[in-house]
Parts: C-alpha cells; structure tokens; sequence
C-alpha cells in the first residue's frame, strides 16, 4: 500500500460564500464525513501543516491581490467579484489551502510520502496573479508549482487540470515558460471563456500549454481516450519532475453547473492514468488538489475513487480495459492532435 496523504484542515470548512452560494463548506463535509468510515480511516497520513506565508504568496500573486484578500479577514461579508465572496475566516483558509499544497510538494520530495490529495477550498485555478475570480482566492496549485521550481529543484513540472472550468488563472501563470506543462480539458466556450486551442503559450511557453476544448456531454470513455491519445503521449514526452492535477468533479454527470457525463468510476481511471504515468517518467511525485464539484455525491464518490487509486487499492483497472476495448470515434479530438502536433509527437 502507498504511503499516500490526506492534507485536510477545519479551517476549510469556516469559508463561507453565503447560504446560496454553490461553492459551499458542505462540499468538503460531505467528503470529510466519508473520511472518517472504517474503509478510509487509518488507510492515510494526515499531516499538519502551516498557512502559506506572504513570501511564498508572492511567487504567484501580487502585494496588492494579497492585501486586499487579507483585509477581509475578520468581515461578515466581503465582494472580490461577482461570483467571489468571503466570511471572516476566508482569508485564513485561503492562506491555508495554498499552503497545504505547498507542504504536499515538500513531502513528495522529501520521500515522506508517496503521493496525496489536498482537499481543500477555496479552490485556486481562476485566480490571476491580480485578481480572484470563479470563487477563487489565491491560486493553489500554480503556488505549489512555484514552490516546487523555486524551492525543491524541480526543473519541469505537469498541471493536468480536469475540471469542468478553463483554469484562466493557471495557465496565465506559466504562459510564457517551458518549466510548466498546463494541460486542460473543459467544456468551452464556457465560463471564463478562456481556454481555446488556439492559446498554446508564448515566447518559450510556446507549445507548454495545451488546451483540450469540449463541446460537452462527454463521458468516462472520451476522457479515457483523451488522456490516452493526447495527455498521456505528451507527458511522457515532456518527461516531469512532479505532477499536480487541479482535480474538478463538476464533469459528473449530474453536475448542477456542469454538461459532461463523466461518473465516479470514470474519476477513478483518470486518476489511474495520471498515477501510473507519475510512475513512469517521476518515481510516482503526484499530487492532487481539489477544485470544483457541485454535487455532493458525485464530489464525494469521485474523490473516494481517486484516493482509492492513490493508495493502491483501487479497481480502476477493471473498468479502463472495458472503456478502452469499445471506444469510438471522438468528434473534435483529430483537431486538438493536429494543432498539438506543431508541439509533440502524436
């Protein structure tokens, strides 16, 4: 079994966008309850860990962003955008989630761990360097990336990001350099609006961003075979030092924000894709970090079946074979290898 981290914290739960807000504490509850079954209880390590100092806050977002998210602490209510609110402990939690991120690259690399999950929230991917937006604060997931290449001599590293929404935030962070690999599959055009093929970076980020764009209705064997026929082939090619996935479950398919089809099991096998290509190009380095996800039981089963992969127990395998035996022909998928091809042997 792996040696695999849960990074979880109270303080997530204390972030609170208001009573019909759909990025709600009850998202992580739901999940955090089912942690806490026989089946999942003493199968992780739950480390502790520190908020993210303003140093390392730096590494991804300006002084100006950073004060102004901190100025909300301690307020019944504040606005950062139109669908971006907080509550008293918001900034707290947002320095924490981004330092959870950054504690689980530093575990990874030190070999304390073999891979984790952070769930956290507020999620991260739509934050910009200057701006939080799509119920974002601070950008998690480009912190950790940061943190990695800055601080853990990680010369290339691997954000998959697979949920519903463009990661506007993420990928502008790393637009311009060949250290980060930002590869996003989301349904477009959609909110933010960003995220077309046509975006593939600049300068020497040519080509180090790669954007999957999908009509919608999408299910476990399309992402199965994206992953297999395009993601895949260039992460190997790319050769990382660690992976992160920004980790969305609004592709289920009930999502209330969401038009794709993808189930728990389905999570499962892109989960087992990403975990067994960590293995092959670096010793296994992955990390997961939660993002959106708007029904509670798709949020919840799609997690379980993740970390069930992440441990080593489990069964994604028996479903990849069958997905993979009867796959059809993928409207859209000939145009993204096409243009990737400028880039990457496909």
């Amino acid at each position: 079994m792996k040696k695999t981290a849960i990074f979880k914290d109270p303080i997530f739960l204390e972030h609170d966008p208001g009573f019909t807000h759909v990025e709600r504490p009850d998202r992580l509850e739901v999940i955090y309850d089912e942690l806490h079954k026989p089946a999942y209880k003493d199968r992780f390590l739950y480390p502790s860990f520190e908020p993210a100092s303003y140093e390392i806050l730096k590494y991804n977002h300006t002084p100006a962003l950073i004060e102004r998210i901190a100025k909300t602490s301690g307020k019944t209510f504040d606005s950062l955008d139109p669908d971006t609110q907080t509550s008293p402990r918001s900034y707290e939690a947002a320095c924490m989630a981004a330092g959870a991120c950054v504690k689980g690259v530093e575990m990874i690399f030190a070999g304390e761990i073999d891979n984790g999950f952070a769930l956290v929230r507020p999620p991260g991917h739509h934050a910009e360097a200057d701006q939080a937006m799509g119920f974002c604060l601070f950008n998690n997931i480009a912190i950790a990336a940061h943190y990695a290449l800055n601080n853990l001599k990680a010369q290339r590293v691997v954000i998959m990001d697979w949920d519903l929404h463009h990661g506007n935030g993420t990928q502008h962070s790393f637009y311009d350099t060949d250290q980060v690999l930002y590869i996003s599959t989301h349904q477009y055009p959609y909110y933010p609006g960003t995220g077309a093929i046509s975006e593939f970076g600049r300068g020497k980020g040519q080509g180090y961003t790669l954007n999957i764009p999908l009509s919608g209705g999408q299910g476990d064997g399309a992402y199965v075979q994206i992953f297999d026929q395009i993601v895949a082939p260039v992460i190997r090619q790319y050769n990382p030092d660690l992976i992160l996935v920004s980790a969305g479950f609004d592709t289920y398919i009930e999502d209330p924000l969401g038009g794709m089809a993808v189930t728990a099991k389905g999570f499962g096998c892109l989960g087992r894709i990403l975990i067994d290509l960590a293995n092959e190009c670096c010793d296994g380095r992955i990390l997961f970090v939660l993002e959106g996800g708007y029904n509670l039981q798709g949020l919840r089963d799609g997690v379980a079946a993740v970390l069930n992969e992440l441990s080593g127990t489990g069964s994604a395998d028996k479903t990849l074979n069958p997905l993979r035996n009867n796959m059809a022909s993928l409207p859209g998928l000939e145009h993204v290898r096409k243009f990737a091809k400028d880039f990457w042997i496909l």
